[in-house]
């Protein structure tokens, strides 16, 4: 084995795989091929750039979003630590100026004295390890070739899975209608209102249905099946499971009461500031594959964005991943490849901070291997440990990407009838067993 390790891909789990690696004292050799070869949604050159949105989700420890986090953050993840440093206001959510959060992580892990930065596309998997692919969603066809093929040879069956994702659109805000929108937090959460709230009448509510219901969408190609992840569905296809659907999901009025009248509207779209400056601001659950000509049409029936301009509108993007329960160990490694690990999105892991957490246990294994010493298992209790175990012991044959929740840990030996009482103790369960692991937090 290498006295160093190789790291493909920059994105969310690569960059933490790195710093995870490069503050262990071994040196890291990071592969990133943006700039010079782009993906179809990316637009920078940047580490860590966040695509469909700028949340990281609930902060709340008694939400799978929050305690990730925390673990992470007793163990000094980066992704986390730039999160902290580059927020902005998001009720109990943590979002980010995502161009400043992008940078900053680009720049500490380009002036890490043990991190070296390859600008360059790897279309091969290296036969020398340790290594760790993390190259995304979007893994460039040149290096899924070589995967394909991986996997074909380790389970008889090519075992590469996908499902389609979107990205919702952000729009200047400038050009936002303030006298027809109010500011507000869900239930009032968070220090301040932190979004701009686009009230909608039953009658305004079902017209803007049924134009999203006809309206032009990106069509799939022929040999593609229609397979989104029910995560983070495109708004027409929430419309078109029903009258109310949006209304109890991206849409739902619920806990946001005007300030002005003390009235709950019909149905509420919701905008979250995008950057420090407030000049921009993302449609909250408004992935989309419709043609960007209907998408400016049908959103500009919102309340407050007839006259928005819309300065990135929503695609569709296919995301790549491997079937982890037939091929990875628990450690991120695969079973029957010592020394290559894979991290991130390409493993079934779902959002951005479960990306990242993955990067983190791929990180310190592929270390532990450079410095001789066996790779370490998450605890299930952890939220870390639940995920990694979900990826790795799934049923194969109907494996799905999975974001982080209390469905994944183990249940409380005597629980209550409080819910929030119950995910609290496995909250303080998760924290106390990841003290018995490895701990280098602040």
């Amino acid at each position: 084995m290498n006295d160093y390790l190789t790291i493909i891909g920059a994105g969310l789990a690569g960059s933490e795989a790195a710093w995870q690696a490069a503050e262990l004292g071994v040196d890291v050799r990071l592969f990133e091929m943006r700039p010079e070869v782009q993906t179809a949604v990316h637009q920078t050159g940047d580490f860590a750039e966040l695509v469909c949105s700028n949340s990281l989700r609930s902060t709340d420890l008694t939400r799978g979003p929050g305690l990730l986090k925390q673990e992470m953050r007793r163990l000094d993840s980066l992704v986390v630590r730039c999160a902290d440093a580059t927020a902005v206001p998001a009720g109990a959510a943590l979002a980010v100026d995502r161009r400043a959060f992008s940078r900053t992580i680009t720049a500490v892990l380009e002036a890490h004295p043990r991190i070296t930065i390859e600008r360059e596309e790897v279309s091969v998997i290296p036969d020398e390890t340790p290594c760790i692919v993390a190259t995304g969603p979007l893994t460039s066809e040149s290096l899924s070739a070589p995967i394909r093929d991986l996997m074909l040879s380790l389970t008889g069956n090519c075992e590469f899975l996908y499902f389609f994702d979107a990205v919702s659109p952000i729009v200047d805000a400038h050009t936002i209608d303030f006298a027809k929108v109010f500011r507000a937090s869900r239930y009032d959460k968070g220090d301040e209102a932190a979004y701009l709230n686009c009230p909608m009448g039953e009658d305004e509510y079902d017209s803007f249905r049924e134009e999203l219901l006809g309206a032009g969408k990106v069509e799939l190609r022929d040999f593609e099946e229609k397979h989104f992840f029910e995560g983070c569905l495109p708004i027409e296809e929430l419309a078109a499971r029903g009258r109310d659907t949006l209304r109890f999901g991206p849409m739902k009025p619920v806990g946001l009461l005007n300030p002005d009248t003390g009235e709950r509207s019909f149905a509420v779209v919701q905008l979250r500031q995008e950057n420090n400056a407030k000049s921009l601001y993302n449609l909250v659950g408004f992935q989309t594959r419709l043609l960007w000509p209907e998408q400016e049409r049908v959103f500009r029936m919102i309340p407050g964005l007839e006259k928005a301009d819309f300065v990135r509108l929503g695609v569709i993007h296919r995301n790549t991943y491997i079937n982890s329960p037939r091929v990875l160990l628990p450690t991120c490694e695969l079973k029957e490849r010592p020394g290559l690990f894979f991290a991130g999105q390409i493993t079934g892991v779902e959002g951005y901070i479960e990306s990242a957490a993955c990067g983190l246990v791929a990180g310190i294994n592929a270390a532990r291997r450079v410095r001789g010493d066996e790779p370490t298992v998450f605890p299930q209790e952890t939220a870390i440990g639940a995920l990694i175990r979900y990826i790795t012991t799934s049923d194969p044959e109907s494996f799905q990407p999975m974001n982080i929740n209390f469905g994944l840990l183990p249940p409380l030996e005597n629980p209550t009838k409080d819910r929030k009482r119950n995910r609290q103790a496995m909250a303080e369960r998760a924290l106390s067993r990841l003290k018995t692991l490895y701990v280098r937090s602040t």
